[in-house]
């Protein structure tokens, strides 16, 4: 059905603003929709295989309600209370009424799309040729019988790559009776070295001696050996700075003498900015900043290696500089690993940094017996100094390499397959191939349009249990996303649901985020102006220490008035901080009378929080800034009509965050939400790539080097794409929302070749 009633008011899909949408489906979810005709409660659909419509709840056969409703017309000025926005009247906003077809922004209302299917370029054709021995191909087969010299083994998505790296390591001891102890066999993982372990063992062709030769690990896990085993008191495990707090106090010391405010500095990306530096081989004395957040790093950095040199610390970047700087300064101790090392294998190649390839190249100079396999269209680690040129002038580097392709995808259909190949084919700087798959399901990947995240959510979930339903298990569903934010509504409309899901990596509630935290302190205190805990969060969007809050605790008891009231008395402060305080006190009051969404347009605008984020919001930090979560946290407030509703929303969801780090330590079966650089190297049967924008992927930051003429990072986002794309086995969907931060959105320039 297209029409419904709704607070006793007729509506009809197609001539409600789309926006409208998400609303009326929660209504229906609260038994606030009827049918037209019966009375009956009856839901709004929205989900990705079908267009919005109204149904009955359990009920198959309800035609006569169908062809009733049909008849009846909408009359155009029908009109019902949704939201409120304030005017201006004697020097303060006040809520005024709004009807439902009224839009609260700019933002040009789309129509409802359909969904796009994506359709291969031409049609599938198995292939005749069988594999060359049973579990190989002849590529394969080519890349595992050679043995000698430099082979570059270009390793497409679901190309078999593993399997090719332990048979040529079995062949080589079990067919060419090579040693091996002589063997290295490196990975980027803990995961994947004991993934290779197990499946050398599974084999059951080489003895547990044999196996047990062999030197498989990390680069850390393999560099730190050595080092440790030569400079075993410089070395001592109890040194190592495990854990990023330990690194971060170090550089906060260098931050009190910049008199950088704790509060106010993105240290996590200071630390990955200094290991992006170290793994790149710059020392402190090579560095040049960029600009001043580079500058202020830097000063870190250098106190950083400072203080680990007097106290004998070190990182986990350190065994890699370590074992560099050992063969560097004893050319001998080199040359004792070359005569015990001759034949090297190196997994993942691509996302191979400068310093991990330099130690490389040095212990296999004497024999040139490098086997590397990779693929450079997935190399997405820039941010670590890994650099696909390592793969693409890796022939330059060793003259008379053997380049191999694996281009069978033994992975994805066949759709999939030629849709990655499509977007992929559009990069510049990469090593031709075409990947070709192996079969196909007839079900093609498809774009679908929500109108903004919280819509996006709504459509997934139920796409997810419309699949769960029909015999899916959750494990077999994977959402893929930029960045951790992106996963808000998602999170949250899973967290609702009753479908069991983990989140790939911990990462902190939302709305525990700083300025998040900041912003909703002037909602509770507009309802609790005693809120301690509130005023503590609220204090940093003035400028004011924290020590403050003894001296407002103080004031209200001595006053006897509230906390928001003693900020007026607060005496250590300059001249024009009393004079702003003065001013934005009153407003608390006229805060609790609105709807959260104007409320925060009004602490935005007129209690001057937006000059806090533009100072103190983080906004040079080109993966987080401030002002990214005011525009979130606003796309959550519309869906509210009182404070009240939406602080207990959030407090609701802050408890299930911590809840469902609980829980998903046990599920083994569930629904899997994850950042596309985490899902690298696995696969799902069914995969949803949120918000397809620009912006979103690629981020910002890339489309803003692009116009700086840097074209590396969105060469780097268009790679990251295709891992996402081509970690989905049998269905992928592609969400590309109409709006995004409350602000009307455009497809992925990514996505281009596709539509």
């Amino acid at each position: 059905m297209d029409k419904a009633n709704y607070n006793n008011t007729l509506v009809q899909i197609d001539l409600l603003p789309r926006e409208q949408f998400q609303l009326i489906f929660e209504a229906s979810l609260s038994g606030k929709v009827t049918c037209a005709c019966c009375g009956a409660q009856v839901k709004l659909y929205l989900g990705i295989q079908q267009k919005p419509h109204f149904y009955h709840l359990g009920l198959t056969d309800k035609k006569e309600c169908e062809s009733y409703v049909t008849q009846l017309s909408i009359t155009p000025n029908s009109k019902m209370d949704y939201d409120s926005e304030y005017i201006e009247q004697n020097g303060f906003r006040i809520p005024k009424s709004r009807t439902i077809t009224t839009t609260t922004t700019d933002i040009k209302t789309p129509a409802w799309k359909p969904i796009k299917f994506i359709r291969p370029s031409r049609p599938f054709e198995k292939k005749a040729e069988e594999k060359a021995n049973r579990s190989l191909d002849s590529n394969q087969l080519q890349a595992v019988s050679t043995i000698e010299g430099p082979l570059l083994v270009l390793a497409g998505a679901g190309s078999g790559k593993t399997r090719v790296l332990t048979t040529r390591t079995t062949t080589m001891i079990t067919d060419h009776g090579i040693d091996p102890s002589s063997i290295m066999l490196v990975t980027f993982t803990s995961k994947a070295a004991k993934e290779m372990k197990e499946r050398l063992a599974n084999a059951e062709q080489l003895s547990p001696q044999q196996l047990q030769a062999i030197v498989i690990g990390t680069f850390h896990s393999i560099f730190y050996k050595i080092i440790m085993f030569h400079e075993p008191q410089r070395w001592q495990s109890s040194k190592l700075l495990k854990w990023d707090w330990q690194k971060e106090q170090i550089i906060k010391e260098a931050a009190k003498e910049l008199s950088i405010d704790e509060r106010d500095f993105a240290f996590d990306q200071a630390l990955q900015q200094i290991g992006y530096w170290k793994n790149t081989l710059t020392p402190p004395d090579l560095v040049k900043p960029k600009d001043q957040w580079e500058e202020r790093v830097l000063i870190m950095y250098k106190h950083y290696e400072k203080s680990k040199d007097i106290n004998g610390y070190f990182d986990f970047d350190d065994m890699l500089v370590g074992c560099y700087q050992l063969f560097i300064k004893q050319p001998e101790l080199l040359s004792r690993y070359q005569k015990r090392l001759h034949y090297f294998l190196i997994d993942e190649f691509q996302d191979i940094n400068k310093l991990q390839y330099e130690v490389m190249k040095m212990l296999s100079a004497h024999t040139k017996n490098l086997c590397v396999v990779g693929d450079d269209d997935q190399s997405i680690y820039g941010f670590r100094g890994s650099d696909p040129s390592y793969i693409l002038q890796f022939d330059q580097d060793f003259s008379d390499t053997k380049v191999v392709t694996l281009n069978e995808n033994y992975r994805s259909t066949h759709s999939i397959v030629s849709s990655a190949n499509k977007l992929i084919s559009w990069g510049k700087q990469r090593r031709f191939k075409e990947m070709h798959a192996q079969f196909d399901n007839g079900l093609l990947p498809t774009f679908f349009f929500p109108y903004d995240e919280e819509e996006e959510a709504t459509m997934i979930v139920t796409d997810l249990k419309e699949r769960i339903e029909q015999g899916a298990s959750p494990s077999d569903f994977a959402i893929l996303y930029r960045t951790h934010t992106t996963s808000r509504a998602l999170f949250e409309r899973l967290a609702s649901s009753n479908l069991p899901f983990v989140i790939e990596q911990e990462s902190e509630s939302f709305y525990k985020r700083r300025i998040v935290r900041s912003l909703l302190a002037y909602l509770r205190l507009s309802l609790d102006p005693n809120h301690s805990e509130a005023m503590s969060d609220l204090l940093i969007a003035f400028f004011l220490k924290k020590s403050a809050l003894n001296e407002l605790k103080a004031s209200s008891i001595l006053e006897d008035c509230t906390l928001v009231e003693a900020l007026k008395m607060i005496t250590n402060v300059q001249p024009f901080q009393q004079r702003k305080l003065k001013k934005i006190v009153p407003l608390f009051k006229q805060l609790s009378k609105l709807k959260p969404m104007t409320a925060l347009e009004m602490i935005e605008k007129e209690m001057g929080f937006d000059d806090f984020v533009k100072k103190r919001g983080n906004e040079g930090n080109v993966i987080e800034k401030g002002s990214d979560d005011v525009r979130d946290l606003k796309v959550v407030a519309k869906k509210f009509a009182t404070i009240q509703e939406f602080l207990e929303h959030v407090d609701h969801m802050t408890a299930m965050t911590e809840e469902m780090k609980r829980l998903s330590k046990h599920y083994t079966n569930a629904i899997v939400l994850s950042t596309i650089h985490r899902s690298k190297g696995l696969e799902y049967k069914h995969v949803y790539i949120l918000s397809a924008v620009d912006g979103s992927i690629p981020h910002d930051y890339a489309l803003d080097a692009n116009r700086n003429g840097d074209l590396a990072p969105l060469a780097e986002e268009r790679r990251l794409m295709y891992v996402a794309m081509t970690r989905a086995q049998q269905t992928l969907h592609i969400s590309v929302p109409e709006t995004r931060r409350g602000k009307n959105a455009h497809p992925s320039r990514l996505i281009k070749p596709l539509y």
